[in-house]
């Protein structure tokens, strides 16, 4: 049986990365809210408690039960976490008088388990916190310290119960995997197991088992996530697969036909269906950003339902979601702490469609999901693939929507896209894309006097869109991009490359 690490979100930035880092080390994890009663603690082998932006000095904080934990289970506080059980079990925390962030060093390090091997004196941490632990519980002994910061780590007597003052699952802490994993692996011994391999052998058992010779029915996108869930489910459960992908009218340039074709050497049963003339009916005269998603939504599920209608006796709709989409739903305090946006595929099909669902991804991050593609033997070239947004150009078409704003945006795209990957920028860049502005520009075009379309070109880094910066490319790429846009694109007089980063902005423009 895995053996797997329960995290409780305490609503912190970093509890997703604090995941991410322990599934690098080949280690299973899940996350839940502090307060969640979906799991039983029986079937964890370590806890980890996450950072906060509460103060465990106020009384509307946050607070777990602990009692079938702490001393039981090997359990590591991070940030509030560490402050939380000083807190609560003899220790004192208050404000501190100088706010630390940012990089430090230790300036003591205990000899122990946490930091045996690489960590020691002088190794660079990340703090993030206004409070500060003054006092350790009577039980306790300090086994690291900064400049600024006298109690940075600690640990509980004749426990396996660790505090940690900064965030070892940022990348700034230089040794932090190594002391997650002297955690999980030294301490907890956790067996080193969760691989891509092990996940493909695993889940495609379970689906035979749970699916039998039910028909599955999945709207494929061309993205990464839908297709390696299609690949798993195929292997599953073979022709009993029925996949659907809809055309509409807003893919790239070419894209309904290049993704079939890349789908036909697969193996998969799919089955493209053109909508585009049914898209852009609905759509004429709609300017509203989220009036457009909700116009696709409903006709994509309109769409998708006439065809799954066409199939008899489906009993399972089938969805790429993946562990992201499915911890944005809740937060620290049980609620929903962001709404998932409102174009995700397929998200939330209507009752009268009468199918249950399965997931076979919903417990991967992006980056797991690319590498269960790789060993699934899914072309590289499709793994590699940019995100593209549910909606597709409909919101890069800033305003209403015609047929001929969206043949500008695709060829500006293509040239653009086209342009990265020959240029061998592509993989160096997460997303990349174009925007068609809703405002004329005045231009000349040898003698003429012109008054044509603005574009904007975005291109930007991150590991999984939750923040995200713009790409610094080549002005010498730019330059030929652009002559290349307004010289081939009839409709186009200027070209501008958006330098802005998520946050404060966001990564598409609607």
């Amino acid at each position: 049986m895995q053996q797997k690490v329960l995290i409780l979100d305490f609503g912190s930035q970093y509890t997703q990365l604090i995941a991410r880092r322990v599934r690098e080390l080949n280690i299973f994890c899940e996350i839940f809210p502090y307060n969640s009663k979906n799991f039983t603690i029986e079937n964890y082998n370590a806890v980890i408690l996450s950072g906060s932006p509460f103060s465990v000095r106020f009384e509307d904080t946050p607070y777990p039960n602990l009692s079938n934990i702490k001393g039981k289970l090997p359990l590591l506080g991070i940030c509030f976490g560490a402050q939380f059980i000083a807190h609560n079990f003899g220790g004192k925390v208050a404000a501190s008088n100088t706010r630390e962030y940012g990089r430090a060093n230790l300036s003591f390090v205990k000899e122990n388990e946490l930091f045996f091997e690489e960590v020691s004196e002088g190794s660079q941490v990340w703090m993030s916190h206004s409070d500060t632990i003054v006092d350790l519980p009577n039980n306790c002994e300090l086994i690291a310290s900064t400049h600024d910061v006298v109690n940075a780590a600690f640990k509980i007597k004749e426990e396996t119960t660790y505090g940690i003052q900064f965030h070892p699952e940022v990348y700034h802490s230089k040794d932090g995997l190594k002391i997650l994993e002297n955690f999980l692996v030294k301490i907890a011994s956790i067996e080193q197991t969760w691989t891509p391999d092990s996940f493909v052998e695993s889940t495609v058992a379970k689906l035979k088992e749970k699916l039998g010779n039910d028909k599955v029915v999945l709207g494929l996108s061309g993205g990464v996530d839908s297709t390696v869930a299609a690949v798993l489910l195929s292997k599953a459960i073979g022709n009993n697969l029925y996949c659907i992908f809809v055309n509409n009218g807003l893919l790239r340039k070419n894209e309904f036909e290049n993704v079939l074709e890349q789908y036909e050497g697969m193996g998969l049963n799919v089955k493209g269906v053109n909508a585009s003339a049914r898209f852009l009916k609905e759509l004429k005269g709609e300017s509203d950003p989220e009036g457009k998603r909700k116009i696709i939504g409903r006709v994509f599920i309109e769409v998708f339902d006439d065809e799954a209608h066409l199939i008899e006796d489906v009993k399972w709709l089938a969805q790429g979601t993946i562990y992201p989409d499915v911890i944005e739903s809740l937060s620290a305090t049980g609620g929903p702490s962001a709404t998932i946006k409102s174009h995700h595929n397929v998200g939330g099909l209507p009752d009268f469609m009468k199918l249950k669902i399965v997931e076979p991804l919903k417990m991967l991050f992006k980056d797991e999901v690319r590498r269960v593609g790789k060993s699934l033997k899914i072309d590289t070239e499709l793994l590699g693939r940019h995100p593209f947004p549910g909606p597709g150009l409909g919101i890069r078409i800033l305003g209403d929507i015609t047929a001929e704003k969206v043949r500008i945006l695709q060829e500006v795209d293509a040239i653009f896209i086209n342009g990265l990957k020959e240029s061998g920028l592509y993989d160096k860049v997460w997303q990349a894309g174009a925007m068609l502005l809703p405002v004329n520009s005045v231009g000349v075009m040898g003698d003429e006097r012109t008054y044509e379309k603005a574009v904007v070109l975005r291109a930007v880094e991150s590991t999984d869109g939750m923040t995200a910066d713009w790409v610094n490319l080549p002005y010498e790429f730019l330059q030929k991009t652009s002559n290349k846009i307004i010289n081939s694109v009839k409709g186009v007089n200027r070209v501008v490359y958006d330098i802005s980063s998520k946050p404060p902005a966001t990564i598409e423009w609607e």
